[in-house]
């Protein structure tokens, strides 16, 4: 029953133990400015993507909507 008692506590400890623990995995060992630069050359290429594809989609609205009309 004095088991049952101290489970109780070691379980409410191992939380914080577990968190400090999992916490040092998430790369807090690596420089913050690689991280930064690194996902703003990602961020970049993605904004040119979509910026491309937005052309894209706006070209082919307006070939759509110049099709309705001549078909009206």
């Amino acid at each position: 029953m004095i088991f049952l008692e101290w489970l109780k506590y070691l379980l409410i400890l191992v939380c914080p133990l577990m968190m400090i623990f999992c916490m040092k995995g998430h790369g807090h060992g690596h420089k913050h400015q690689n991280h930064e630069s690194h996902c703003s050359k990602g961020m970049d290429t993605k904004i040119s993507n979509l910026e491309i594809e937005n052309a894209k989609l706006r070209q082919e609205i307006e070939a759509l909507a110049s099709m309705v009309k001549k078909g009206s």
